[in-house]
C-alpha cells in the first residue's frame, strides 16, 4: 500500500519536444541541412548520425509570431485526439499507450506536451478525469465529468465514443454558426470600407473640378460632398471613436456579465440569423443532454451540464428553471413547456422519451432534426448574403456614381 501510495504522489516528469534546425554532411560529402523534432540537440545528432549524416550546425527553432498563433491548440484538436483515443482504446489499446502513440503523431508542439503531460500524469497513478480537470482551458467540466463516469462505470472506452462523438457534432455546429455569422460582418465590413475609400479619395477630385462650374450643384451631390468634407476633416476623431467602442465593449464583455448577457439576448434578436441560432441552441441543448444522460449521468446533473454549455443567457436561464422544476419532482417536458422556448416538437420527443425509457435517444435524433436544420439554413442564408452584397455594395457605389454625375448630366443649365 505504501508503495503504490508513493508511486502516485511521485513527481511527474514531462519530456518537451524542440524543434532544431540542422546542417551537416552526408556519406558522400554532400551539404545537407532540415529541421528534427527532439528533447535536445544531443538527440538529433545521435539519430542523423545513425542515418550517416555528420551535423556542422544545429541550433533551436524560433518561433516566429504567426508560428505562434499556429501552435495554439483548438478546440477542433482536442475533438480529433479524443476520436483518436477513443479509436484506439475501442482497439484495445491500454490507456497510457494510447495518450504516447498520440503525443509522437501530433504536429503542433503545444499538442504534443499537452497530451504528455496527461499521459505521464495517469502513468503516475492519477486517475484520466483527474488530470484533465487541471487543464481546464482545455477539457471543459462537462468533457471531465464524461471521462470520470466512464472511469466509474467501467466502460471508458464507450464513453470516450461518446465524448468523441459529442465534441465533433459541437465544432461542427460552432463552424456553422460562426460562417452564419460571417456572411452579414462582411456585407457590412465591406459597404464600410468601399464606401469610406469613395468619401476620401474620390468624391474630393469631382468636388474641384464641380468648384470651376460657378453654379449651385444639386441638393443630392451637395450631400454626398457634405459626407465627404465632414469624414476628411474628423476621421481621425471618428475611426478613433470607433476603435475606443469596439475596446471599451470588448473588455467589458471580458469582465461584465451583464454585458455578455446583454449581447446574448441582442444576438438573439437579429433578423436573418435568429432563426440560425434559436435552432443551433436546440441542438446544443438537446447533444448535451443526450450525451450525458446515455454516460449514466442523472438527469438534475445532466441538466446542469447543458444549462452550462447552452452558449446563450437566455437558454441558460430556461434550462436552470426546467433543472428546479424538475428536482422538485415535475417531468422534464412539463416543465420545459412552462418556461415557453422550445418548440412542441421537441417537447413531445422529449414526453414520448420519458414514457418509453429511451430519453437519450430520443434527444440524440432531436440533436440530429436541429443541426440538419442548421446546416441547411447556413447554406439558405450563403445563397442569400452573396446578391445582397451585390445589391447594397451597388446601391452605395451606384448612388455616389449618380450624385457624382448628377451635375455633369445637368452641365448645360449649370454653366449656363
Amino acid at each position: 500500500m505504501a508503495t503504490a501510495s508513493n508511486s502516485s504522489k511521485r513527481k511527474v516528469v514531462v519530456k518537451k519536444i524542440n524543434a532544431y534546425t540542422w546542417s551537416g554532411v552526408n556519406r558522400k560529402g554532400g551539404k545537407v541541412s532540415g529541421e528534427y523534432q527532439a528533447e535536445n540537440p544531443n538527440q538529433v545528432k545521435g539519430e542523423l548520425r545513425r542515418q550517416g549524416i555528420t551535423v556542422t550546425k544545429i541550433k533551436k527553432k524560433s518561433e516566429s509570431f504567426l508560428s505562434k498563433m499556429g501552435n495554439k491548440i483548438k478546440p477542433m484538436d482536442i475533438a480529433v485526439a479524443s476520436r483518436q483515443i477513443a479509436t484506439m482504446l475501442q482497439a484495445g489499446v491500454p490507456l497510457v499507450q494510447s495518450f504516447n502513440i498520440i503525443s509522437k503523431s501530433v504536429e503542433k508542439p503545444a499538442m504534443r506536451e499537452l497530451i504528455g503531460e496527461v499521459a505521464a500524469e495517469v502513468e503516475s497513478g492519477t486517475a484520466l478525469s483527474e488530470s484533465l480537470r487541471k487543464h481546464p482551458r482545455y477539457f471543459d467540466a462537462l468533457y471531465c465529468d464524461l471521462i470520470e463516469a466512464g472511469e466509474q462505470s467501467g466502460a471508458l472506452e464507450t464513453i470516450y465514443d461518446r465524448v468523441a462523438i459529442y465534441k465533433e457534432k459541437a465544432e461542427a455546429l460552432k463552424s456553422k454558426i460562426k460562417k452564419a455569422m460571417f456572411y452579414p460582418v462582411s456585407v457590412i465590413i465591406v459597404a464600410i470600407i468601399v464606401t469610406t475609400i469613395l468619401l476620401l479619395f474620390v468624391i474630393p477630385q469631382f468636388e474641384e473640378i464641380f468648384a470651376s462650374f460657378g453654379a449651385e450643384l444639386p441638393a443630392f451631390t451637395q450631400f454626398v460632398i457634405g459626407i465627404s468634407r465632414f469624414l476628411q476633416d474628423y476621421w481621425p476623431f471618428i475611426f478613433g471613436g470607433i476603435f475606443a467602442l469596439g475596446f471599451g465593449y470588448v473588455q467589458a464583455f471580458r469582465r461584465s456579465q451583464g454585458v455578455k448577457d446583454a449581447t446574448d439576448r441582442f444576438i438573439l434578436r437579429i433578423p436573418v440569423i435568429n432563426p440560425i441560432l434559436h435552432k443551433a441552441a436546440m441542438a446544443r441543448f438537446a447533444r448535451t443532454l443526450s450525451t450525458t444522460f446515455a454516460a449514466g449521468i442523472p438527469l438534475i446533473d445532466a441538466l446542469k451540464s447543458a444549462s452550462g454549455a447552452s452558449g446563450n443567457v437566455v437558454y441558460r436561464n430556461a434550462i436552470d428553471a426546467i433543472r428546479i422544476e424538475v428536482t422538485g419532482g415535475m417531468q422534464m417536458n412539463v416543465a420545459m413547456r412552462t418556461v415557453n422556448l422550445f418548440p412542441d416538437m421537441v417537447t413531445q420527443m422529449v414526453m414520448i422519451g420519458e414514457e418509453s425509457g429511451s430519453l437519450d435517444s430520443m434527444l440524440d435524433k432531436v440533436a440530429n432534426i436541429y443541426e440538419q436544420q442548421v446546416d441547411d439554413a447556413v447554406d439558405g442564408l450563403t445563397s442569400l448574403i452573396e446578391p445582397l452584397i451585390m445589391a447594397v455594395l451597388g446601391v452605395l457605389v451606384g448612388g455616389m456614381v449618380v450624385a457624382m454625375y448628377l451635375p455633369i448630366f445637368k452641365l448645360g443649365s449649370v454653366v449656363g
